[in-house]
């Protein structure tokens, strides 16, 4: 058994919890350079917590521009074992409306200029992502959301793109129509490539804002209304994470989905090819098997 910590990746208001205690913000330093900010460290009914704000406090960092690796290190050095992603997303569905929350379990990629690995030359390593959420995580997830009262999908394909501007209607509609997609946003990836790297557990709870441009009776994406969804899902949002602890509970065993052991049998560098430069900035993500 381990002592749980759970990390919550989020945007603006899913960090300011209420009975959060201990509560200090604490700078983390990385070999990938700085996280997106400081990150909010406490206990929440008994469980250790890390709130840390993708885009950073005021939204500073674009989506392409995210320190991704920077964030999932530093959560790892500070010991967290489960990371729940907190985003806003388009839907594809209309049973997904907006002010909906779905917990996915798929991604399509669809990212192009961002760092998308710990590993390179000098060290190799390949980790399956075929299930690149943790069924455990998000089934607390997705039970934490129905007991706050939010109306949850589990369930759904998460086409994460470049950004930083919306889907062009034709690509709208080839996600929805052609590619079997459900929800559509730019953050979690690589953001759940790097955690199952690290042997984290992850779970994205994806918060519905808007139709995206498919939508004949919507049209194309409106920031303004946007940022009035997101104002009464962070609410919402802030509701199930006071729900996790209770049921992730202060002591954890191993991940019976193996993320935590992810890189078992991943790293295929010879141990007296690796490049120590690199192994040394593999410190926290890698420590386990190296």
């Amino acid at each position: 058994m381990t002592q749980t910590k759970i990390a919550v990746i989020g945007g603006s208001g899913i960090y300011d919890i209420d009975g959060l205690e201990s509560a200090e913000w604490v700078t983390v330093e990385t070999p990938w350079g700085a996280p997106s900010d400081q990150i909010l460290t406490g206990s929440l009914d008994g469980v250790g917590m890390a709130f840390l704000p993708r885009h950073g406090r005021g939204h500073v960092h674009s989506p392409t521009e995210v320190p991704y690796r920077a964030n999932i290190d530093a959560l790892k050095r500070l010991g967290v074992t489960d990371v729940i992603s907190v985003s806003a997303c388009g839907s594809f569905r209309e049973n997904m409306a907006p002010g909906d929350f779905v917990i996915v379990d798929q991604f399509i990629d669809r990212t192009f200029a961002r760092e998308k690995s710990f590993f390179g030359t000098g060290c190799v390593a390949h980790v399956s992502v075929a299930h690149p959420t943790c069924p455990r995580l998000s089934d607390a997830c997705e039970t934490a959301g129905k007991a706050a009262g939010i109306t949850v999908h589990r369930g759904g394909t998460y086409l994460a793109m470049e950004g930083p501007q919306f889907s062009s209607l034709a690509e709208s509609k080839m996600y929805r129509e052609h590619w079997g997609c459900d929800v559509i946003g730019m953050t979690n990836m690589p953001e759940a490539k790097l955690a199952r790297e690290a042997e984290l557990c992850y779970a994205s709870v994806a918060m519905v804002t808007d139709y995206d441009s498919w939508h004949p009776d919507h049209g194309e994406v409106d920031v303004t209304s946007i940022i009035a969804t997101l104002t009464g899902n962070a609410e919402k949002g802030r509701s199930l994470v006071k729900g996790l602890p209770a049921l992730l509970g202060a002591e954890r065993a191993p991940c019976p989905h193996g993320c935590d052991r992810a890189l078992e049998f991943a790293i295929l560098t010879a141990p007296d090819k690796r490049d120590p430069a690199l192994l040394a900035k593999l410190d926290a993500v890698a420590a386990r098997v190296l």
